[in-house]
C-alpha cells in the first residue's frame, strides 16, 4: 500500500523565505529566539532547519518554536502558523476577508464547491472585530 504524499506547506515557505533573506541555516539558528520567551534561547538547530527545508520528517513545532520561526523568516505568525497546521496536520486554514477570523478544515481541497461555500459562509458570519480571539490574543 503506497504512503500518501506527505505536505510541504511550513519547508517550502520556510526554504523560500531563507533563500528571499540570502540566510544560512547557521544564520537563521541564531535568529531562532522566541520573542515572547527569550530566555529560552536558540529553539532552532541548524540540523532541524535543513531537515525541514528538505521536506524531511521532523516533530510537529511547539508555539514557541513557531513564533521563533516567524521572527526568523520575518512572516506573520499566522502564515507559519497556517504553514504548519497544513503539513504536520493536513489542515486548511479559511480566513474572512477582513482576516480577524479563521476557519480550520481537514481535506478543504477534496470537498465540493457547496460545501466549501458553506464554511466561508460560516467564518465569515463571525468576522465581527474581536468576536474571536485569533491566537496569542489573551482576550
Amino acid at each position: 500500500m503506497d504512503e500518501p504524499e506527505r505536505r510541504t506547506d511550513l519547508s517550502d515557505l520556510v526554504r523560500g523565505r531563507l533563500d528571499a533573506l540570502r540566510l544560512s541555516y547557521r544564520a537563521a539558528e541564531e535568529m531562532s529566539v522566541d520573542p515572547e520567551g527569550r530566555e529560552a534561547g536558540l529553539l532552532w538547530k541548524r540540523g532541524t532547519l535543513e531537515n525541514l527545508t528538505k521536506g524531511q520528517r521532523i516533530k510537529a513545532p511547539t508555539p514557541g518554536q513557531l513564533r521563533a520561526l516567524a521572527a526568523m523568516v520575518q512572516l506573520p505568525l499566522r502564515t507559519v502558523q497556517d504553514a504548519a497546521a497544513g503539513q504536520f496536520f493536513e489542515m486548511d486554514t479559511i480566513w474572512n476577508e477582513d482576516g480577524d477570523a479563521r476557519l480550520v478544515a481537514q481535506r478543504y481541497a477534496e470537498m465540493s464547491d457547496e460545501d466549501k461555500a458553506r464554511l466561508r459562509a460560516i467564518v465569515e458570519s463571525w468576522g465581527v472585530k474581536g468576536a474571536v480571539p485569533r491566537s496569542g490574543d489573551n482576550k
